[in-house]
């Protein structure tokens, strides 16, 4: 990209972004929560938009001079309806975490039960975890994955709930490489009178792609970030399905407020702009495509991974992203996760479900595939990809790491970055 202005106002900054760039050109991105955007969203979110102050909703507002503004949100939050086949969205989340706290102040009372799926276990922060609010100002209660298979046992979900009784439970994660059954889920809510609430940030360009099902028909409410598998800015979305409407017709009400004024003031309309961009993107033809290989592209790198060895958590993947367990590797997560990106390939340690070791020294790698396709690389790149990665952990000598980040860079020329 071109930052003249910048460069002339501020030659350090314009410096940083530029070495940002060409690491960016020559890397591998493989952590399953980054992707690249479009030129066009970028454009959207560096536009005057960002300047505007628009406290409250689309006619509603507390500033005057939003009429374009109107416009915008707008027109995200029918885009958004349309791709999610949803009757109700609230696009003003400044990112995933405040989107699930809204979902909490919408729906409960500080103190009151949320059930989500444990950390270590990869579920996420704002699914009641202790050192999070939601596990701070809520009574927090988990369910878990299967020691032996790795895939969630919904038995023991049920068990838990019928045991708990929570009046809100999270279906999502953000580090769990298999489809998540979103009707067995609302089956389980429903036996408890709960609000089920799925949070698809990690596979929301999946569920438009076709390439997981939807939790529309199934959950009162679903949340999404607007990055990772949607492949558009930092933000977030807050959805009411009809169900959630049939269980509490005030339920959008109680979102927007939650929103606005519960937690945030003005909202970022550059930002707003860039998710409309994305979503229009979204429901082109090419991203169907696109889900469709990021898919194909991860279980083709799971299957050249377990020929090399490496035991993956739940023995493979359904979506965007494998786990690795690197325990009969003999090396840690943040060794591999070092190795690698002076290699030219940037994934992150992470936790495996029964972790024995810390969280600062994990026992895993989490893996994905959303920017590397997003780059035009298909399953000849996975093969290679999965052999650069074995070598890397495998050997882990100075040599090894030169002579893959060669081989990665001369990959990258060949898929370069035109988003």
């Amino acid at each position: 990209m071109k930052h003249k202005n910048l460069q002339n106002q501020d030659c350090k900054v314009y410096e940083i972004i530029k070495n940002e760039e060409e690491r960016r050109k020559d890397t591998l991105e493989m952590i399953p929560s980054e992707n690249h955007t479009s030129s066009a969203v970028l454009e959207a979110l560096s536009s005057i938009l960002s300047d505007k102050y628009a406290e409250g909703y689309p006619g509603k507002r507390y500033y005057g001079g939003n009429q374009y503004i109107d416009e915008i949100e707008i027109l995200c939050q029918e885009r958004a309806k349309e791709l999610f086949k949803v009757p109700f969205v609230n696009v003003q989340g400044y990112s995933g975490s405040p989107a699930n706290m809204a979902v909490y102040f919408a729906v409960l009372n500080p103190g009151e039960k949320v059930m989500g799926m444990s950390l270590t276990d990869g579920g996420h922060l704002t699914h009641g975890w202790r050192v999070n609010f939601s596990g701070t100002y809520y009574n927090s209660v988990f369910y878990g994955v299967n020691e032996e298979t790795g895939l969630i046992d919904y038995d023991k979900v049920e068990e838990i709930a019928k045991r708990e009784k929570p009046k809100l439970i999270f279906a999502g994660a953000t580090a769990y490489p298999r489809l998540i059954d979103f009707k067995r889920f609302r089956e389980i809510a429903d036996s408890v009178g709960a609000y089920l609430c799925a949070d698809i940030s990690h596979i929301s360009g999946l569920v438009i792609a076709g390439e997981h099902p939807s939790p529309a028909p199934f959950a009162h409410l679903i949340t999404t970030t607007t990055h990772k598998t949607l492949r558009g800015p930092r933000g977030a979305i807050i959805m009411v399905t009809e169900s959630g409407i049939a269980k509490d017709e005030s339920l959008p009400e109680k979102i927007n407020r939650a929103v606005f004024p519960g937690l945030q003031g003005g909202p970022h309309e550059n930002q707003i702009a860039g998710i409309a961009v994305c979503l229009k993107e979204a429901a082109s033809p090419t991203f169907i495509d696109y889900g469709k290989r990021v898919v194909e592209n991860c279980q083709k790198l799971a299957e050249e991974m377990k020929k090399r060895d490496f035991n993956l958590v739940s023995d493979g993947t359904d979506n965007h992203l494998i786990l690795a367990d690197l325990r009969n590797k003999e090396i840690s997560g943040k060794e591999a996760q070092n190795l690698l990106e002076k290699a030219g390939i940037t994934l992150n340690k992470n936790a495996i479900p029964f972790d024995p070791n810390p969280p600062a020294n994990p026992s895993g790698i989490r893996l994905g595939t959303p920017a590397i396709t997003t780059r035009g690389m298909g399953e000849e790149e996975m093969i290679e990809i999965a052999s650069f990665i074995s070598q890397v952990v495998t050997e882990r000598d100075e040599g090894t790491v030169a002579k893959i980040r060669e081989k990665v860079k001369k990959m990258c020329n060949k898929f370069p970055l035109s988003r």
